[in-house]
């Protein structure tokens, strides 16, 4: 792993444990065994840094949800049951940093900060958005609210991520059990709100 890699690391854990306004970048330097000079040589300060793992984030997920709007072989709701598998696939695994992106979408005093997130988040939410349209103008769907449909995908999603204590209380298991490292459990998510969607969509 090279240093830049070895920061980008360190920076997601720090942001995820305890905020943006909570890490500095002496704590990132210090985590990742690096000077303060060679971060600011790379990103050129915190708030860059948090804004280029963002865009790295945000950007390889906007080309696979593309791949899966574009694609000819897929029917409208198969392209959703794609985009919800991917979904909760990719936040599960790297859950440390959406909770890093929400934390800072409730909490942040930065504006700035809040618009850039919203503005690399919101043309992935509207790949979705285009598809369930897409599928309605096609006759697949029932008039649904689009906005609202896209939304609790992403808002289940995000609830069983948010609450690990909750999930555990309500699945019985010890506090030491972590949900999403669990593939039976990461099954049971796809496939509740592929049924769900499903239900709601398919006329």
């Amino acid at each position: 792993m090279d240093k830049k890699e070895q920061i980008i690391r360190e920076a997601i854990e720090l942001f995820a444990k305890k905020g943006f306004e909570g890490t500095s970048i002496r704590d990132i330097a210090s985590n990742a065994g690096v000077n303060i000079a060679m971060i600011n040589y790379y990103f050129g300060s915190k708030e860059k840094l948090f804004e280029s793992l963002l865009e790295n984030k945000t950007a390889y997920t906007r080309d696979i949800l593309a791949g899966i709007a574009k694609d000819p072989k897929l029917s409208e709701i198969e392209k959703i049951d794609t985009v919800i598998e991917g979904y909760v696939t990719r936040i599960f695994s790297g859950r440390m940093f959406h909770r890093v992106i929400h934390q800072e979408m409730m909490l942040s005093h930065r504006d700035s900060l809040q618009q850039s997130i919203v503005d690399m988040i919101t043309p992935n939410a509207l790949v979705i958005k285009g598809i369930i349209e897409t599928g309605i103008k096609k006759g697949e769907f029932k008039k649904v609210d689009s906005t609202l449909t896209m939304s609790t995908i992403m808002g289940t999603i995000n609830q069983v991520l948010l609450s690990k204590k909750l999930c555990n209380k309500l699945l019985n298991k010890p506090d030491d059990y972590v949900p999403y490292e669990d593939e039976k459990f990461r099954k049971r998510v796809i496939d509740h709100i592929q049924q769900m969607m499903r239900s709601h969509l398919l006329k």
